[in-house]
């Protein structure tokens, strides 16, 4: 290994120990705790090393975002993999994000309410983004026609985003969650036939 190489993957560990840091000191006290200073303890480096990283504490909140994409189109997948048939499959991928949303709120909001210096819906988005919108899509396509599946798969997060958001904020009851998420797979798969 030359030194060259070492370097750069000790740089690479370096970087992601500091999303690490973020993304649990985000979970565990919220996006108001994260600060360079506060990180830069946490890892045991100084405040110049994170920045040698990363431009600043939104830098670190869209990289944790990346991540969170990265973990959430996994989740989704295999959601969808273990699923049989469409209406199975949209059912399973809507539970699956919404309970990410639920069991990882600092990190959703760092994805997804939190304005990050991210490029959503464009070919310049990085991969985990298209990745977890690929998910979503590869759950909606097979009950949509070709020219409508991107729009209804982006009608279809919004509405998952919004039942994740509303019954999180408390203006929605947690207990009708499972019958909300039934009306919606529903309306886009078509009611359960007995």
């Amino acid at each position: 290994m030359t030194i060259q190489t070492r370097r750069e993957r000790e740089r690479a560990e370096r970087r992601q120990l500091i999303v690490t840091a973020a993304r649990e000191l985000a979970e565990a006290e919220g996006w108001d705790a994260v600060t360079t200073r506060r990180l830069a303890a946490e890892i045991e480096y100084s405040q110049p090393v994170l920045y040698s990283h990363f431009k600043g504490k939104d830098a670190i909140m869209a990289a944790v975002a990346v991540d969170g994409c990265a973990d959430l189109a996994t989740e989704l997948r295999q959601a969808r993999a273990g699923a049989d048939g469409v209406r199975a499959s949209l059912a399973a991928v809507a539970s699956t994000y919404t309970a990410f949303a639920r069991r990882r709120p600092a990190l959703y909001d760092a994805m997804f309410t939190h304005l990050v210096d991210l490029p959503f819906a464009t070919p310049q988005a990085p991969a985990p983004l298209r990745d977890a919108f690929g998910e979503l899509l590869a759950a909606v396509a097979p009950v949509t026609t070709e020219e409508d599946a991107g729009l209804l798969t982006e009608t279809f997060w919004a509405a998952l985003h919004g039942l994740a958001t509303l019954m999180r904020s408390g203006r929605l009851p947690e207990w009708a969650h499972e019958r909300r998420l039934e009306l919606l797979v529903d309306r886009f798969a078509g009611p359960t036939r007995n």
